[in-house]
């Protein structure tokens, strides 16, 4: 397939270009700096130049393209919005993979699948209108990650890694038994490969099946970071002055199960021990 892809240079970006690239795909991704466009190119892609807010581009590209896989974050559920809306009018009849999160579930009380009901953090409240007006449009997936690691870590390493490193803790919110739902980037990246043969309207939960405790998460964490496991605990209200909105994710007790996407699409996690992953840093 031609693929075009958002959000290519980003952290799940290069995983999923990776392995579209190496199922033989052929590969196109929006590049909004010169940069961006290098390290597209030499992973074997070709850039296209532009950002989300760049819509005729947006339009232009996803119409060369048998289908479209939307990796960027973008500003707001309005932008957001309008760049899905663009490429879903470009590409026509070919498959369309939008990303959301299991954020969106808030606690899960117990295991959650895709149908769980919605109980959003204010973070990502946005994505239901979103998702829902991408769902009803042509050949449309959405693809829900969990909380991601792996590589670079992004999240775990800016809010929790980094700081503890300061403190020589590493911080859990309350006393860290809720639980995290955890998916490594390049189980994930395959996954976006799989949503390529999907059914029309399906949306599936990007998540490893193992949910350890955020204090475990910490602990393992410590261990990498040569900090010998040690962790402190911080309120709610500690955490949302040092990290903002995104506290209140990181606080949520979530299990997930990745049942239907090796159901339907014969996708099965590699990466079922993200401690031992955690703890060699």
């Amino acid at each position: 397939m031609k693929v075009f892809v958002t959000g290519a240079s980003g952290y799940i970006g290069r995983a999923a270009q990776a392995a579209l690239l190496r199922h033989g795909h052929a590969v196109q991704a929006l590049a909004r700096s010169a940069a961006a466009a290098t390290a597209v190119r030499e992973a074997g892609a070709i850039p296209v130049s532009g950002g989300l807010s760049d819509l005729d581009v947006l339009t232009a590209a996803a119409a060369r393209a048998d289908a479209v896989i939307h990796l960027a974050q973008a500003d707001s559920g309005e932008a957001d919005l309008a760049a899905a809306t663009a490429m879903q009018d470009g590409l026509g009849d070919g498959v369309y993979v939008h990303t959301g999160g299991t954020w969106v579930y808030g606690d899960t009380a117990g295991v959650a699948d895709e149908d769980a009901p919605w109980n959003p953090p204010s973070l990502v409240a946005w994505r239901e209108s979103v998702e829902e007006k991408v769902l009803s449009r042509g050949r449309s997936v959405v693809i829900r990650p969990g909380l991601l690691y792996g590589r670079e870590n992004r999240l775990i390493d800016a809010f929790f890694t980094r700081p503890g490193k300061e403190i020589g803790a590493i911080p859990h919110i309350g006393d860290g038994a809720n639980h995290w739902s955890l998916v490594h980037v390049d189980d994930l990246a395959e996954l976006y490969v799989a949503a390529l043969t999907a059914r029309a309207g399906a949306v599936y939960l990007g998540v490893g099946g193992v949910d350890p405790t955020a204090r475990e998460v910490a602990t393992a964490v410590s261990h990498g970071a040569g900090l010998e496991g040690r962790t402190v605990s911080i309120t709610l209200d500690d955490a949302r002055e040092r990290m903002g909105p995104i506290a209140d994710a990181f606080a949520l007790d979530q299990r997930c199960t990745p049942a239907r996407a090796r159901e339907e699409l014969g996708w099965v996690p590699r990466h079922t021990d993200p401690l031992a992953v955690f703890a060699r840093g």
